[in-house]
């Protein structure tokens, strides 16, 4: 039989994941009979004193809790004996007063915030997934949100970038955290907001001509705005991590640009002198965000070919790989997601790290391989014979689970990545 702190962590469960439903009439959660458990009846004979003693404490707790239990007659030893199962909570404002003050005050700002987006924004269907959204809220924040979600709702920011709304109170920052929200009060699907800047490119001159003559050693480049660098690359390294792309060794007509995870495919693949290269590389992170990273870049015209991002390469570093993030979590197992741009080396260790059956590391951080590893890399790439990837759209870079990649048979035979689907 449970205790009545355990039934208590059953209520505020309850509570925690029904209040704004009920707050906003969406869902009927109380009244709700809440299990006690039931004993076997050869536990309930042989300790028949310990849960006597249960039977009484149930009984006095919800006297004093103005509360009612259930009871079952069970047979016992010959004696019929009434036994509590189920103690019900009427509704949802006794279930708050079991639970410590904080849940008192959360209801009446929900009861008080529900009211307000009721008569303001009548149209809205599911107010509870918006009150549970704003919990937590301060009152500025809350009245910044119903007031610009009104603002929204009766005029235009088409040309407009967040800076440049003009609501008192507002800010970019916020107005962009805040925009999924404000397009449910405000009843459209789109705010109509500029971006905020273009995205910018940040790359290294790894030339050391190019150095020693004086020149520039970083960069940087903004989609949309037309620039060349201070010369055209044979080789084009871009890396996951900010601090491997800006001390990259020196490399004869090499550029290293800052990759920006996800982000920053659509960026590279604004400039010509990128997608055009005759070596691009990619180097990152040997999980799977990594090699979904590499797959994002060639769907988006980026042709890279990858170093150090195989089964061979994390055999040789998986002593230095990790099972947790940076708060020392564990790893999460990846969804498994159908990549059909990657090689099929660089499919086989995706495979291995998505799957949950997988008992050794699922990550291995760029920046533990020594750059001068790296560097031998793209120096045997330079070697090689090459036809890049052609852009998207075309279907020379694309691997799918059925059929080889289509590249050329200088670039195949250079690699040994052939195309076979092995997933």
């Amino acid at each position: 039989m449970k205790t009545p702190e355990q039934v208590l962590s059953d209520v505020r469960r309850r509570v925690t994941g029904t209040w704004h439903n009920d707050i906003t009439s969406q869902a009927a959660t109380w009244p709700h009979n809440f299990p006690l458990g039931a004993a076997a009846k050869p536990d309930l004979e042989n300790n028949f004193g310990s849960f006597q003693q249960q039977v009484f404490r149930w009984r006095d707790w919800a006297d004093d809790k103005g509360l009612d239990l259930t009871f079952a007659s069970r047979h016992v030893c010959g004696t019929v004996q009434s036994i509590p199962t189920h103690l019900t909570v009427p509704d949802l404002d006794t279930a708050v007063s079991l639970l410590d003050i904080r849940w008192k005050h959360r209801i009446q700002r929900g009861r008080a915030q529900a009211k307000q987006l009721a008569a303001r924004f009548p149209q809205v269907a599911d107010l509870g997934k918006i009150l549970r959204a704003v919990d937590g809220y301060s009152d500025t924040d809350f009245d910044l949100l119903c007031s610009s979600a009104e603002w929204f709702m009766h005029n235009t920011a088409s040309g407009l970038t967040p800076r440049q709304v003009p609501i008192e109170g507002l800010h970019a920052k916020w107005l962009d955290s805040h925009q999924p929200l404000l397009q449910i009060l405000a009843g459209t699907d789109n705010l109509g907001l500029l971006p905020r800047h273009p995205q910018r490119l940040h790359f290294t001159y790894l030339d050391p001509e190019h150095r020693a003559a004086g020149g520039r050693t970083h960069d940087s480049a903004t989609v949309g705005d037309p620039m060349a660098p201070a010369y055209r690359p044979e080789m084009v390294i871009i890396s996951e991590n900010k601090d491997t792309a800006i001390h990259f060794p020196p490399l004869r007509n090499a550029i290293s640009v800052e990759g920006a995870g996800f982000g920053g495919a659509g960026a590279c693949a604004s400039f010509g002198w990128i997608t055009t290269c005759p070596h691009l590389i990619y180097w990152g992170d040997m999980d799977a965000s990594g090699l979904e990273i590499v797959d994002l870049f060639r769907r988006s015209g980026v042709p890279v070919s990858t170093i150090l991002m195989d089964l061979d390469a994390f055999h040789t570093y998986e002593r230095f790989g990790s099972s947790t993030d940076a708060r020392g979590n564990p790893l999460a197992v990846s969804a498994r997601k159908n990549l059909g741009w990657l090689t099929g080396p660089e499919r086989a260790l995706y495979k291995q790290l998505t799957d949950p059956d997988w008992a050794r590391v699922r990550r291995v951080e760029q920046e533990r391989i020594p750059l001068m590893v790296a560097l031998a890399a793209v120096t045997a790439d330079m070697a090689m014979p090459c036809d890049p990837f052609e852009p998207s759209g075309s279907s020379a870079c694309r691997a799918t689970y059925t059929d080889e990649l289509t590249v050329s048979p200088a670039w195949l035979m250079a690699r040994g990545n052939g195309m076979s689907a092995d997933f």
